[in-house]
């Protein structure tokens, strides 16, 4: 079996092609597996060091604004397409893949473009509840469109062509166990709240979690974990001394850059406050981890709020706008939560029903049904 993987921009696109082609790898030891990525993308330095080898293509982004600067951007990313297009074809033509997948970034273009004119049947998985900019322009190149959530099938001219197969997640968000996680972190009785914003850290968000500080520094009723992100540790420190927040009066509180074992914490947690990306919410599903998530309002097409109005419309999530969100509007949540033991128990079993365990073996299923019909 020959496949290829194109991918990149964030690692939520990242992670989930390197999931399958690792369980790939691991039924076909002798499977040959090739990534293309753009040039310059994060996945040039994430791909390689899972043991994959990675080519590139010369493709930019689509900028929304409408500035001078940006818009002769677009000109040049539409006028470079028929030429990332051209160097995918190379790629693929040497390569000679039994299947091309795509899981999103602007490379996935480019490469399924490429895959249809040569004939190489190909796969794109959307990982958001609503098709991405790339998704829609290659919802009719693809032979096959996988996503995440059953209400996104709809969404599509050929729903025929759409799977199901959920958004593949390190297997430890969905076999590690509450009572040893908790353990493992010394917690005892009390709850556990996890906070964060992703790997940069969001700095208005930031500030209203430390406004949530000082609430909880009154009461000193839960333990809390937040995790401020690279640019968020460089300032929020100070930024929580001033506000007359001592930490180290407050064991309760633990703030740090970054939580290195979030499988073992989102174990351990009774909640997480958290954006809405589609990863993100992949793993407050399969840890079946009760969630307040605030969806930045900065994102292409507002997908993150469709993300969590999807979980929140099976009651499996508060959703608070980050405009109506404030340090006050976070605690009354955590309290109204912690202090309903049905409403918890109700979430975590509507995020179980909601959870695709096995998603990277549905994905896998469908490469192998591809391959097939391509080899045959």
């Amino acid at each position: 079996m020959r496949v290829v993987f194109t991918c990149g921009g964030t690692g939520g696109h990242i992670n989930p092609a390197l999931s399958v082609a690792k369980l790939v790898r691991s039924k076909h030891p002798e499977a040959e597996i090739l990534f293309i990525g753009a040039a310059g993308g994060m996945e040039t330095r994430l791909v390689p060091r899972e043991g994959f080898e990675i080519k590139t293509v010369d493709v930019s982004n689509l900028r929304r604004s409408i500035k001078p600067k940006d818009i002769a951007n677009n000109f040049g990313t539409v006028f470079g397409l028929a030429r990332s297009v051209r160097q995918a074809e190379e790629i693929l033509k040497g390569f000679r893949p039994d299947v091309v997948v795509g899981t999103g970034g602007y490379a996935s273009f480019p490469t399924i473009r490429a895959a249809e004119k040569l004939g190489i049947p190909s796969a794109i998985h959307e990982s958001n509840a609503i098709p991405g900019l790339t998704t829609k322009l290659l919802a009719d190149s693809a032979t096959r469109i996988m996503v995440s959530f059953e209400d996104s099938i709809g969404r599509y001219r050929n729903p025929e062509r759409v799977t199901v197969t959920g958004t593949p997640v390190r297997e430890e968000f969905i076999f590690t166990k509450k009572e040893d996680a908790r353990r493992e972190l010394g917690i005892g009785e009390k709850p556990l709240v996890v906070s964060y914003w992703g790997s940069l850290g969001a700095r208005e968000m930031n500030k209203k979690i430390a406004q949530f500080m000082l609430l909880e520094s009154k009461r000193d009723k839960f333990f809390h974990i937040h995790a401020t992100g690279s640019y968020g540790w460089r300032w929020m420190p100070d930024y929580v001394r001033e506000m007359g927040i001592k930490l180290e009066e407050h064991p309760n509180i633990d703030m740090r850059e970054y939580i290195y074992d979030m499988p073992r914490v989102m174990a351990a947690a009774d909640i997480v406050i958290c954006r809405g990306g589609a990863s993100t919410l992949s793993e407050v599903i399969a840890s079946a981890t009760p969630a307040i998530i605030v969806p930045s309002p900065n994102v292409a097409g507002n997908h993150q709020e469709k993300n969590a109005r999807a979980i929140e419309a099976k009651n499996g999530a508060v959703v608070i706008l980050e405009k109506d969100c404030d340090g006050h509007v976070l605690m009354d949540a955590v309290s109204g939560l912690l202090s309903d033991g049905k409403r918890m128990r109700d979430i975590e079993n509507n995020l179980k029903s909601m959870a695709v365990l096995d998603s990277a073996e549905r994905i896998y299923s469908v490469i192998s049904e591809l391959a097939a019909v391509n080899v045959g």
